[in-house]
């Protein structure tokens, strides 16, 4: 059993370290292929001002801070 365990056990090594190489490759791949996945998304699919609009009927924010806001974003 000495030589064949020898076998087996860097069969079974080899094996598993072609498949951890696997691993972070696919998983570096999906990573990159989405890379919006990666940060914050808005699920809404609201625009900036319609976000700042809605703010300021609620209330969160004054006029001068929903005002400065359409001009930050060029109206």
């Amino acid at each position: 059993m000495g030589w064949i365990g020898m076998i087996l056990g860097s069969i079974i090594s080899i094996a598993l370290l072609i498949g951890l190489v696997l691993l972070i490759v696919w998983a570096v791949r999906q990573m990159s292929a989405n890379p919006t996945r990666l940060g914050p998304q808005s699920s809404t699919g609201q625009s900036a001002r319609d976000i700042a609009q809605a703010r300021y009927a609620k209330g969160e924010i004054s006029r001068e801070e929903y005002q400065q806001i359409l001009s930050d974003l060029g109206r």
